[in-house]
């Protein structure tokens, strides 16, 4: 074989990844993929050999291995005294940082009691990991991760919701830090950030034609949603007929992945404070009535499957979604916002949700099947 006949591959190649990583580099909040639709800058990281890992799409650096289980105000007091690599600037992550690690490679198992079909949601060759240790009374999924993130709304049990990701079960939920069980404070683990302060920040510009440029992350968006709460299998068809009308002068509108829709997640808004949805108020958002009969706002489908393992029902797994106002859960006889705005969750593409009149799982979650579409397109 002649090597010199793949030379010109392996130098386009070489331009493409280099070019890649420079418009990473450009951008101040880079999406990074979420494993599954090739959408998003690789997740590129470097493991420093100083008990530190470098993301070279983000600009941030993290903590190779997780702080032991601690309540939410020591972890973030922790912080300032953490020298991992010689550094004095770390901090706990806010949700957004925290959840651009997240891979949708990962995969929920056979129960809280066992870590056979477990897949993590994390890339645990950089980043150290463990499940719930089920020999200490924990579930397998007991396992979360804070953020500095405090939910703004009211949490039913009294305390407050600090948000956190669950790497094991690939979920943005808000965590009281209070225990349900005792009252005593919440624990959970703690990974530290570095750089960038510029990631999860955004920068919108509203044009005359309906759209909604983020300069800081290269995406852009439709101003108003789709009105109407539709299954997965509508929403790709409903997408499909804007770009067969050039919809605001585009034909390549498509359903956000999680990381892109959780990019414009406003986390300083919510229905119980702000009176609106968490997000800009830039964008039109529906109203709706939710399980309790509240004035609330919608969740929004994403293009991401949540499982690599198919279930059983329509289309064989659960579509992931977020929630721009309350996300609801059935306990203590009566709906209640158990998850924050702001919450990413998932439930089946398809069915009847009618069939789940108290919810389903732990916290009675409801399931969304009907959710509400904001489009995106890249620049």
């Amino acid at each position: 074989m002649n090597p010199t006949k793949w030379l010109p591959f392996f130098i386009t190649a070489y331009i493409c990844v280099n070019m890649l990583a420079q418009a990473a580099e450009s951008l101040p909040y880079s999406i990074v993929e979420t494993g599954q639709e090739g959408i998003g800058f690789k997740a590129r990281y470097k493991d420093n050999k100083d008990g530190t890992i470098s993301d070279l799409s983000t600009g941030l650096m993290w903590v190779k291995e997780r702080r032991e289980r601690l309540p939410w105000s020591t972890a973030v007091a922790g912080a300032k005294t953490c020298n991992v690599g010689h550094y004095s600037d770390w901090r706990m992550p806010t949700i957004k940082e925290l959840y651009s690690l997240i891979l949708f490679t990962g995969n929920d198992g056979l129960g809280f009691n066992t870590t056979e079909g477990f897949i993590p949601y994390i890339k645990t060759n950089y980043f150290g990991f463990v499940y719930g240790d089920v020999s200490k009374g924990q579930r397998v999924i007991d396992c979360q991760d804070w953020s500095s993130t405090i939910y703004l709304g009211p949490d039913f049990r009294g305390g407050r919701k600090i948000f956190g990701v669950n790497f094991a079960d690939g979920r943005i939920k808000g965590y009281s830090d209070t225990s349900p069980r005792d009252g005593m404070p919440m624990k959970l683990y703690a990974r530290y950030v570095r750089g960038n302060p510029h990631y999860g920040k955004n920068d919108f510009v509203s044009h005359v034609n309906g759209t909604i440029t983020d300069k800081a992350t290269g995406l852009m968006w439709t101003k108003d949603d789709s009105k109407k709460g539709l299954n997965i299998p509508d929403a790709e068809a409903w997408i499909k007929g804007l770009n067969a009308n050039k919809h605001l002068g585009y034909t390549d509108w498509r359903l956000p992945t999680a990381k892109e829709l959780h990019s414009i997640v406003d986390y300083t808004r919510c229905p119980d404070t702000s009176k609106s949805a968490a997000i800009n108020p830039l964008f039109n958002v529906t109203k709706i009535k939710n399980e309790a009969g509240q004035e609330d706002y919608p969740c929004y489908w994403t293009s991401t499957t949540h499982g690599t393992i198919p279930r059983p029902g329509p289309a064989g797994s659960a579509g992931i979604y977020i929630a721009f106002g309350r996300a609801m859960g059935f306990m203590f006889g009566k709906w209640t916002d158990v998850h924050g705005a702001g919450a990413q969750r998932s439930d089946p593409k398809a069915g009847n949700p009618a069939n789940f009149p108290k919810g389903r799982g732990p916290q009675g979650d409801a399931i969304r099947i009907y959710n509400h579409v904001r489009p995106v397109r890249s620049m």
